[in-house]
């Protein structure tokens, strides 16, 4: 059915929601049907506020065009066409505009993979269509949609609110107002004010529901929104990371030295008697080869591509610098249920009237059937809608119940006619405690499920169907201790008749004076990858610590059976004990507790902060509205993607797709790998630039003609840092990488060695090249300048092969296994003999081609750089050897934890 036309927003919390969706065109009990949303969709377009569009292709020219070296390179070129030097002129115009194809390719790349991760990121809503609930993309939202909310939702569209349960929504990033908005479905008065803060029965785009649970009919999308109305076009890709703040820093000091570098060149050419023009040429090129403009973009590219990939392992990076910092967690802070556990509850059994039931047996008597009942009826599970009958989606505990409860011959959606809930009272942290309110017959009743010590001491009495007998309180919570001692969860369950409906707003009527009626205990089996997942934290000298609300001894159990903790009675520390320590306590007791239960949201921050103080970089995961500061707190925020919030997950670095706490130790894995990956790339392109430099720098020193033309180091420039650079980040994870220990977080980049690799491979590239002319020289070999550009570009490809490991051989590396390095090597080999031996290149790049025997000398000196880093990689094994059993003399018990 086609809408009418739509209402003033001003008057849409004046009319009726009913008489509003009638206008809509939809029934608020069935919602748009398929095609119909398709036809709205094309007219509203997606619910989405204007974005800034990526970078054009005529922007990204431009970027690549405003480097100063290159104009002032491109200046040069126009000056050596001037005094009739067309070859060079054309052939450094070449040059540039590969440069620039690349540098643009590279760009946009990145562009295209930061975007493709925000569109991972999008929101999600749940949307009656076709009487069936879906979890679609916010985007696809249309008017008159009916959307369903829950507590840690983001409001994805502006609703005229249908049903609200205690709904409270924070509007603060809308109206400024701090105090979460209690919400109504009741029409407003045509006096009341007009002021969005006031708008009680509406719910508007960006705001965020924080309490209770409702249902709203979609009247804007998109710009339309009255988010929409104040949105400016912002750029919100995240294209820089510290770490590339860091080089972009490095960079600026090393152009410096570079140009200082390529001014004493240019001085000792002119002085030898060099023409000005070339040798201006000389140091211009030079200075563009060897200056790392392009490091930061590259970096980016392989944050990017290292995220896409996290992806793939269902670890999806919000925030690129997470990435780089996930190689420096030393502490993961997980949540139990789901996180560590399958998430998969099931009922083990019921405790009632003394006797207990087993899901598949046949119930005891009546009071097992009246604890069935308040599990299905006390519970907010609802009905898929999707393919299987009788499917049921929600909190894993609360689809546990209703399965039970059939297994009982309890059917909850019969139930939920026969005694339909007429008022509630929704868990809450605070309280550990749920209760509904059923209408019955005569008069109505309410149920309540909650942890034991939460439960008991609103009950007065045992239930039973002769009337109320006296309740062992401590007995119960003895025999819930034992249970949950076994690693069980135990919920107690309770009943109350009303002769009248209580006041909702009224706790103490509503829970008070109850009638005891039995224990559940519930099972959430470890995941069978976790417990490898804990021993590779360990190997890699993360800490594992769980954080959960269950009770202490289930939690200690878990621990154990996971191996977070090595004896069964393990220190636990409840939120009753976090309460009484102050901050100095808290860092003392977070050194040594691996458990800590009973924990709500807002103790997290505690944890986090105090572990923190004692310098450890954290990971923390969460998945509620409460959770958030303690994600943003902490180093790396981890949301829940399947069963988290919308809160958590817009607060957090990282989100796991499937909820899997092995899926973090992945992510770590991922992110050590990309980080050693940048690494090689910059130890490669430096070390490279630095045989270039010292090649140029040292030859007048030793008597030797400027060995390279411009043309030359362009050329290596052009095949040396493009595709071998970037095939690195396709470079597996190094064997061991996860029995390393944490990187601390203000080490250079540069460390381990790197410095010193970086000059001295650079040196013995120089002298390689050196070398090779001199000798060609002495022999009066006219190519000799071939021979040194070929020894300079070969011996950065047997560089990069030699450097994908920093101690394993290449022998056992193998080439094939980093097929696109392999491939880029030997495209540049290709290209490199094509400019020797292909005819109107020789014109171009002024090369001779190499007889057999010339070219053998070239690719034996070429393989030298690869040699010595390999004995260089041998020593450092050697190295690590030594330190390993200087180690395990001091420590004997050393060698068995390895």
């Amino acid at each position: 059915m086609k809408p009418a036309s739509t209402p003033s927003v001003s008057g849409w919390h004046l009319r009726d929601a009913r008489e509003l969706a009638r206008e809509q065109g939809v029934d608020p009990a069935q919602g748009l049907s398929e095609d119909e949303a398709r036809l709205r969709a094309g007219r509203h377009g997606p619910n989405a506020l204007q974005e800034t569009s990526g970078r054009g292709l005529l922007s990204l020219v431009a970027a690549q065009c405003k480097d100063f070296m290159v104009i002032v390179l491109l200046a040069a070129a126009i000056a050596s066409g001037v005094i009739g030097d067309l070859s060079d002129t054309l052939a450094i115009l070449m040059i540039l505009l590969l440069n620039a194809a690349i540098g643009i390719a590279q760009a946009w790349r990145a562009d295209r993979a930061i975007a493709a991760l925000r569109q991972l990121a999008a929101a999600q809503a749940t949307v009656l269509r076709g009487g069936h609930l879906e979890t679609v993309p916010a985007s696809v939202l249309v008017p008159g949609d009916i959307v369903q909310l829950e507590a840690g939702n983001h409001i994805p569209a502006d609703l005229r609110l249908i049903e609200v349960a205690q709904l409270q929504v924070d509007e603060s990033a809308l109206t400024g107002e701090s105090v979460a908005v209690a919400k109504q479905s009741v029409a407003m008065s045509a006096n009341s004010s007009a002021f969005l803060a006031d708008r009680l029965n509406m719910a508007f785009k960006g705001t965020v529901a924080t309490h209770g649970r409702g249902t709203g009919i979609v009247m804007a999308t998109g710009m339309a929104t009255e988010l929409g109305k104040v949105a400016r076009l912002l750029d919100t890709a995240e294209r820089s990371t510290p770490l590339q703040r860091r080089l972009a820093g490095f960079g600026r000091r090393l152009s410096i030295a570079v140009l200082g570098i390529c001014l004493v060149i240019f001085g000792l050419g002119v002085l030898r008697g060099e023409g000005l023009l070339p040798m201006a040429l000389t140091a211009i090129s030079l200075a563009v080869a060897a200056i790392p403009e392009a490091l930061p973009a590259v970096v980016t590219v392989l944050l990017a591509l290292g995220a896409r990939r996290m992806a793939a392992v269902h670890a999806l990076v919000r925030r690129l610098p997470s990435v780089e910092t996930l190689g420096s967690v030393t502490t993961i802070c997980s949540d139990k249920t789901g996180t560590l556990t399958q998430n998969r509850m099931q009922v083990e059994l019921l405790l009632a009237n003394g006797r207990q039931w087993v899901p598949g047996d046949s119930l005891p008597g009546v009071v097992h059937r009246e604890a069935l009942l308040a599990a299905v009826l006390c519970n907010d599970a609802r009905q898929s809608g999707g393919d299987t009958p009788g499917d049921w989606q929600g909190d894993p505990t609360e689809t546990a119940l209703v399965r039970a409860g059939l297994s009982g011959g309890i059917d909850k959606a019969a139930m939920d006619e026969a005694l339909p809930r007429v008022q509630e009272q929704p868990f809450d942290s605070g309280r550990k405690r749920m209760t509904t309110v059923h209408s019955g017959a005569h008069d109505y009743v309410a149920y309540t499920k909650g942890a034991p010590e939460s439960v008991l001491p609103c009950c007065e009495a045992r239930w039973t169907p002769d009337g109320p007998a006296p309740l062992d309180s401590a007995n119960v919570l003895e025999q819930a201790n034992t249970l949950a001692g076994q690693g069980l969860r135990v919920l107690a369950l309770a009943r109350r008749n009303h002769p009248r409906l209580p006041d909702a707003n009224a706790l103490a009527e509503v829970e008070c004076r109850l009638q005891f009626l039995g224990l559940l205990a519930l099972i959430d089996p470890p995941r069978l990858e976790a417990a490898d997942a804990v021993r590779d934290c360990i190997g890699a000298g993360i800490t594992p610590v769980m954080i959960t609300g269950d009770h202490p001894a289930t939690a200690r159990a878990i621990a154990y059976r996971l191996g977070i903790v090595p004896e069964r009675d393990a220190e636990v520390v409840t939120g009753v004990d976090l309460a009484s320590l102050d901050d100095t306590a808290l860092r003392e007791r977070v050194a040594r507790a691996r458990v800590f239960a009973r924990v709500d949201p807002a103790q997290k921050i505690r944890i986090v902060e105090a572990l923190q103080a004692r310098g450890e970089f954290v990971a923390m995961t969460g998945d509620g509205v409460n959770d958030a500061p303690a994600l943003k707190r902490a180093e790396i925020g981890v949301a829940m993607g399947k069963n988290g919030t919308d809160v958590a997950r817009e607060s957090s670095s990282l989100v796991l797709l499937d909820d899997n706490f092995a899926t973090i130790v992945a992510a770590v894995r991922e992110g050590r790998r990309i980080y050693d990956n940048i690494r090689k790339f910059v130890r490669y392109a430096m070390t490279g630039n630095s045989g270039e430099i010292w090649t140029i720098a040292l030859a007048p020193l030793f008597l030797l003609p400027i060995p390279l033309l411009p043309i030359h180091i362009l050329w290596i420039n052009l095949v040396t840092d493009g595709l071998p650079g970037l095939a690195l980040a396709a470079e597996p994870a190094e064997s061991g990488i996860m029995r390393r220990p944490p990187r601390p977080p203000t080490e250079s980049l540069f460390a381990h060695g790197m410095w010193q690799h970086i000059v001295s491979i650079g040196l013995l590239i120089a002298g390689l090249c050196l070398g090779v002319q001199a000798w060609a020289l002495a022999g009066g070999q006219r190519h000799w300048q071939t021979m040194v550009f070929t020894v300079l570009t070969l011996s950065q490809m047997a560089h990069v092969l030699a450097i994908r490991s920093e101690q394993t051989p290449l022998w056992r590396l193998g080439l094939r296994s980093n097929l696109p390095l392999l491939a880029a090597v030997l495209l540049t080999f290709g290209l490199q003999l094509a400019a020797i031996y292909v005819p109107i290149l020789n014109m171009i790049f002024k090369t001779e081609p190499l007889g057999p025997q010339d070219l053998g000398i070239c690719l034996g000196a070429s393989s030298v750089a690869g040699i010595a880093v390999e004995i260089e990689k041998a020593w450092r094994r050697r190295a690590t050897r030594f330190r390993a059993d200087a180690r395990a003399l001091r420590h004997p018990c050393a060698s068995r934890l390895r």
